[in-house]
């Protein structure tokens, strides 16, 4: 089903959840970001962007990584649906163990709960894999695309796992799966393919991980594939400042007051990841004085 935004995939995915089950309760993960409408932002962990009027989602939030907790709240039997980012974004780059990730899907099956991976920020080739779950292999009954699916182009989307039925008219969206963005969303998968951009990713990504061992200032290096964080021991606030006004190179925040969040383009050179740490050596010597 394709539409035009990642809010709108999480959105359908959990209402098709929702229907399929008959149940109405979400189980959502601590740190998480799904998106800023209804369902969605009620399973964001995120209290100053969820109205009033979305408090009437019934979400439970875990810890990422907690399956005792996942499997006391699924006993209750009032859960449609688990929605999961394999990678946290804005949560600060947070990915739990594979033994997780399995439990969760053995725990949904269990339960007849439906697995809902949550690809927008870390799929489509971010990681080095296409997705990021199949490092744990896992497989999730709905997963939910946007981002880099359209490279800048609004376009989204769920996969809907062949077990279960969708029926024509259930979900649907006025410009959903138009022309120019199904033109967008082909050319993405042709370029990605052609450049073997997952393969690029994993060697740039590499090289990114041996230059930051430099950085004395570094806490650690957080994330695979070019989804990174670089953790520091202080807020990355100014930094952030500094390598946008002075250098021209934008990074992402996260809740994490002290991470800086990486997410290059996917065709991003290694030149470009020494034009970046010569900026942050410069920006973090200025700081220091």
């Amino acid at each position: 089903f394709l539409c035009n935004s990642g809010a709108e995939a999480n959105e359908n995915a959990l209402k098709l959840a929702s229907f399929h089950t008959g149940k109405s309760r979400v189980l959502a993960f601590k740190k998480s970001f799904h998106g800023r409408t209804s369902a969605a932002v009620a399973a964001t962990d995120d209290p100053k962007i969820v109205a009033p009027i979305n408090a009437q989602q019934q979400v439970d939030f875990v810890a990422l990584g907690n399956l005792d907790s996942v499997e006391s709240i699924l006993k209750k039997g009032e859960t449609c649906a688990i929605i999961v980012e394999t990678i946290q974004g804005i949560g600060g780059l947070d990915e739990s163990t594979s033994a997780f990730y399995q439990g969760l899907e053995k725990l949904a099956k269990q339960h007849h709960v439906l697995l809902v991976a949550d690809e927008i920020q870390c799929g489509y080739g971010r990681t080095g894999d296409f997705f990021a779950f199949q490092k744990h292999g896992i497989t999730p009954d709905i997963i939910s695309l946007a981002k880099g699916m359209g490279n800048g182009f609004p376009v989204g989307g769920i996969l809907i796992h062949p077990s279960f039925k969708a029926t024509f008219g259930m979900l649907g969206t006025t410009f959903g799966g138009n022309h120019l963005a199904c033109a967008a969303a082909l050319s993405v998968l042709n370029v990605m393919e052609e450049e073997k951009l997952m393969a690029h990713v994993k060697e740039v990504s590499r090289y990114f991980m041996e230059k930051a061992q430099d950085l004395p200032q570094l806490k650690q290096v957080k994330g695979r594939g070019l989804m990174l964080g670089l953790e520091f021991d202080f807020p990355i606030a100014n930094l952030r400042k500094e390598l946008i006004f002075k250098h021209h190179i934008f990074t992402g925040n996260a809740k994490n007051p002290n991470l800086l969040r990486i997410l290059p383009p996917l065709t991003v050179k290694k030149d470009h990841v020494d034009q970046f740490f010569k900026a942050l050596k410069e920006v973090l010597a200025d700081l220091s004085h």
